[in-house]
């Protein structure tokens, strides 16, 4: 302390600077495959590796495996509380921690680690438990929120109109349970303007879900085929269908291939569907890949397309940009966000074919000068998206400090 330095002032300054404990509360995570679950491994890691001592508390795989664990994740080790969890016959790999037991499993996991902070990326289980066994305890709660009603219309087992219903009961459920949080965050301002008016709630703080661009390859120099790319899970509200029949419209001159990257319960619909319209030799599906292999398709590739109507944010598409595609993307949700028409890629009407397989030509037949700077433009927008920002925002949260602007 210098003379200068009050204790307090001394205090104060240690306060914002020390470790924090902190348990963040999933319903997916690793091996789940999805950009919640992605957002939440990587947000983790990033705490991690900034000094923090983070619990995970998240579905165990298998109902047998559950219990206390180190696991490394993204290159970070951290403690994983894995909750007994059973499968979700519905969804093709989805578990799920029985609702009626999560108030008990939560309270012991607080009992065990007494976090600074609980971070719940999930209001519908596990971080709904986790919110009011932690509120109980004094303990501030941050929630971050990803869910839109279309990433679980099709995996519910009841009739679209008790559906409906159910949807309207879960989003009320939602707002008691964001009501006692320090802060909700969401990706974007577009999915924060869409919580904020479903379930009437004010100051919803959008924080990207962030990347590490320095983690992908771009190659700027001009292609000599034609290769589309997705990633994301088979499912139908990423509309997947629109983009095969948009490929089979193209004109065949430009000999185009696509590659789509990702697993999910729609892989044998689509796989029909790409035989019915002849194209068998021009449409791979390479399932769940490596990170290695998932920056060898980016790089490769021409563009990437996304035809999704339920998209918060899109990790995805901030992985395509920072590997400097162009990008043809539906004009839904959040996606605007990301994708700014005729900059660094365009955006279609979405469930339009016509005007997508538009889109598409344009930018497959542009000059080698028009896609380098739909590239750069690319490479330059995900600069907003950087990890570290997001790693900040959330600190400042945990702490009860000013967000950084």
């Amino acid at each position: 302390m210098t003379p200068s330095e009050t204790p307090a002032e001394t205090s104060a300054e240690a306060g914002s600077t020390r470790p924090l404990t902190i348990l963040i509360g999933a319903d997916t995570f690793l091996p789940h495959v999805n950009g919640a679950a992605r957002f939440a491994e990587r947000l983790a890691a990033g705490l991690v590796a900034r000094g923090h001592d983070v619990h995970v508390m998240a579905p165990s795989d298998t109902h047998r495996r559950h219990g206390t664990f180190t696991e490394v994740i993204e290159g970070q080790p951290m403690t994983m509380h894995r909750i007994p969890a059973w499968r979700w016959y519905p969804h093709d790999w989805l578990t799920f921690v029985l609702p009626f037991r999560a108030k008990h499993y939560s309270r012991r996991v607080l009992d065990r680690v007494k976090p600074d902070v609980v971070h719940s990326q999930s209001h519908i289980v596990i971080g709904r438990a986790l919110t009011r066994e932690g509120r109980k305890r004094g303990i501030p709660i941050v929630a971050t929120n990803h869910v839109m009603a279309e990433n679980v219309l099709d995996f519910t087992v009841l009739p679209a109109s008790w559906t409906r219903y159910a949807i309207k009961l879960a989003w009320a459920d939602a707002k008691r349970t964001f009501d006692m949080t320090r802060a909700v965050t969401t990706p974007t301002r577009k999915a924060a303007d869409f919580l904020e008016h479903t379930i009437d709630i004010k100051g919803v703080i959008p924080i990207s879900c962030g990347i590490d661009a320095s983690n992908y390859q771009p190659d700027l120099t001009p292609r000599d085929a034609h290769r589309l790319v997705f990633v994301g899970r088979l499912t139908t509200e990423k509309q997947i269908d629109v983009v095969l029949r948009a490929v089979a419209k193209l004109d065949p001159a430009l000999d185009v291939r696509f590659d789509i990257v990702g697993k999910g319960d729609q892989r044998r619909n689509l796989e029909e569907l790409m035989v019915e319209l002849g194209l068998a030799d021009r449409v791979s599906f390479h399932g769940h890949t490596t990170d290695e292999e998932l920056r060898g398709l980016l790089t490769n590739a021409s563009l990437f397309v996304i035809a999704s109507i339920a998209e918060l944010q899109s990790i995805a598409t901030m992985e395509a940009m920072a590997s400097g595609l162009p990008i043809v993307a539906a004009d839904a949700v959040a996606l605007p966000h990301l994708v700014h028409d005729g900059e660094n890629g365009y955006l279609f009407e979405p469930g339009n074919v016509d005007d997508l397989v538009a889109k598409l030509t344009t930018v497959l037949t542009q000059s080698p000068e028009e896609r380098l700077s739909m590239q750069q433009a690319s490479l330059e927008g995900v600069k907003v998206h950087d990890m570290k920002r997001t790693l900040d925002t959330f600190e400042a949260l945990y702490r009860d400090e000013p967000l950084p602007e």
